[in-house]
């Protein structure tokens, strides 16, 4: 008969044993997304799975929550509940969520100072336990904070990435799905820049059923003034859910995007997915984090994706790349350690 073993808070199924070495994912920060994103990498059985949270119990009871579903679900994963950062060493990915929310009427940039004195203990914790792992940022202001993230651990900079592109087109997707009444999976689309009021579509990319967007607005299909409401509700599309909830902000698509993400570096799947990569040329930028199109491997970030941006595109993604570096200023006068 199985049966579960509670080991500080561990649990795994004691009749069956493990004849290869699963992978572990740390996920530091254990709210909304934290505790999704554990549901989901159990759910799918892609990593063995470290919630950590600095309050006491939050990351241990919402471990023992998901334990309990196990045989509903049917997966067999170590899952550990711990405010105890030893338990999150030797990660092959991490995932970080940690640091306030937004609440209805900040924006992400409003965020800044609190979360770089957040994200810079949550660097020297992953120097200390998790050199080589692989670590993937959800903390907004999200592309600051990831470039920040990497000045602090001093990883090399493929190791260390921010999800945002994928979030941010999956709901220039889903916006554009529901007002041309088609199937989500018959839109390919993109969604790059800073994650932020700035992020810019790639219309001149974006394909639904194989015909081009711009095609389709010539033909009426969808008017350019409905097309440019869809594009500000994308932008837009973190503070309309925060203003709905009151309290916190969004965590399915965000964690779903993070597990998207870890899977293609486990896997080694390399996928090409939209994300805040550090750019040394590409693009035009230098020394910078922002949302482009990667390959993500086992190797972390094993390539940038250049695409042809038409000019409209290209001087929107100059103003979103000016944006990143105005906040990246501001860190910098938080922080002066920062501009090393």
């Amino acid at each position: 008969m199985a049966y579960w073993i509670n080991t500080r808070s561990r649990f795994y199924n004691a009749n069956i044993e493990l004849n290869y070495m699963k992978k572990k994912i740390s996920l530091i920060g254990a709210g909304q997304i934290g505790g999704t994103l554990a549901h989901l990498i159990s759910i799918k059985e892609l990593a063995d799975v470290v919630l950590f949270d600095v309050v006491e119990g939050v990351a241990k009871g919402k471990a023992l929550d998901i334990a309990q579903s196990t045989s509903v679900e049917g997966f067999n994963i170590d899952l550990i509940g711990t405010s105890n950062y030893e338990d999150t060493r030797s990660s092959d990915v991490i995932i970080i969520t940690a640091g306030i929310p937004r609440k209805p009427g900040m924006t992400r940039d409003d965020l800044l100072v609190t979360n770089l004195k957040i994200i810079k203990q949550v660097a020297q914790g992953i120097k200390k336990t998790s050199p080589n792992a692989f670590v993937i940022c959800i903390t907004n202001p999200l592309d600051v904070i990831v470039m920040a993230l990497q000045k602090y651990s001093g990883l090399p900079t493929n190791k260390v990435v921010g999800m945002a592109g994928i979030l941010d087109s999956s709901r220039f997707k889903y916006f554009l799905s529901q007002e041309m009444k088609v199937p989500i999976k018959s839109i390919k689309t993109l969604v790059l820049g800073g994650h932020g009021d700035t992020m810019v579509p790639m219309l001149s990319s974006t394909t639904i059923d194989g015909k081009s967007l711009k095609q389709l607005v010539t033909e009426n299909k969808i008017t350019k003034e409905k097309l440019d409401t869809i594009i500000d509700r994308t932008r837009k599309g973190g503070g309309e859910i925060n203003k709905l909830l009151e309290k916190g902000s969004a965590f399915y698509a965000p964690a779903a995007s993070g597990v998207e993400m870890a899977e293609s570096y486990i896997k080694n799947l390399k996928k090409i997915l939209p994300c805040a990569a550090y750019l040394d040329g590409e693009y035009g930028v230098k020394n910078l984090y922002a949302g482009v199109p990667v390959i993500i491997g086992n190797k972390g970030v094993e390539k940038v994706i250049e695409i042809k941006l038409d000019q409209k595109e290209k001087e929107n993604f100059d103003l979103s790349i000016k944006a990143v570096k105005d906040l990246l200023a501001k860190s910098k006068e938080i922080d002066p350690k920062l501009s090393n």
